[in-house]
């Protein structure tokens, strides 16, 4: 049985349908990365199965439960963690109080402020900073330190590496190591190629709201998910993600 799967979701913007059909699995303990060019539906997908926006049609399953009627505060509450784009910190709080605030809310488990503080070490001495004054780098660990506070099985991650400098984007990433041998189950939209590709197991390219890639991280070639990423060669990358 997946962690989470999505079956043929179908999901709107007022009249713009921005998600066309989408289904896809994550077993449990994968990484799977989710790419595409803006506007591809990346985000409304993720925010979809978090529960910030309901489908037009379609299921999200956790574990084989269908969860697609089931508001977002009670899927975090059933093992569903999200960390937006743009982070979403409560910015006036610490960084202590911020990671607290997630583990009242969540499920039990292993996840406390003091494992996060190890995972992410450059936060040990800003524990007590509030988040309006962190660096970019520093934000995203706290975004998803926090989400972690949640105990999620299933944990989403949304544009992991935007808008930060490179030197943060290597500091959040080193930080990430020790989760990703963790087994933690992750759904990773990353814009960084080279990223997304050295971190997942499998990889998902997106295209005007569908799949139009899909394949194991290693067997798929760059080249192949440059061209689905912009739309060359339609028949030749679908086949190509059905056989890697």
């Amino acid at each position: 049985m997946s962690a989470l799967a999505v079956e043929g979701l179908d999901v709107r913007h007022g009249l713009l349908q921005a998600v066309h059909g989408v289904s896809l699995q994550v077993a449990e303990g994968e990484i799977v990365a989710l790419v595409g060019a803006n506007g591809a539906g990346k985000t409304t997908l993720l925010r979809t199965i978090a529960g910030a926006h309901a489908p037009y049609s379609g299921k999200v399953l956790l574990e084989g439960e269908d969860v697609t009627a089931v508001p977002a505060h009670k899927r975090v509450a059933k093992g569903v963690a999200l960390v937006p784009e743009g982070r979403k910190l409560f910015t006036a709080m610490t960084v202590d109080e911020n990671l607290r605030l997630a583990g009242a809310v969540g499920r039990k488990g292993d996840w406390t402020v003091d494992r996060v503080l190890e995972t992410f070490p450059m936060l040990k001495a800003r524990r007590h900073a509030r988040c309006g004054g962190l660096s970019g780098g520093e934000q995203q660990a706290t975004a998803i330190g926090r989400a972690l506070m949640t105990n999620p099985r299933v944990l989403l991650l949304d544009e992991v590496s935007l808008g930060l400098s490179p030197l943060a984007v290597d500091l959040v990433y080193a930080s990430l190591k020790g989760l990703i041998e963790s087994r933690t189950t992750i759904l990773l939209v990353e814009q960084d190629l080279t990223r997304a590709l050295g971190v997942s197991q499998r990889v998902i390219c997106m295209l005007e709201g569908r799949i139009v890639l899909e394949g194991a991280s290693r067997s798929v070639t760059r080249e192949q998910v440059t061209e689905a990423y912009f739309g060359l060669g339609r028949d030749h990358n679908a086949s190509a993600g059905k056989t890697s």
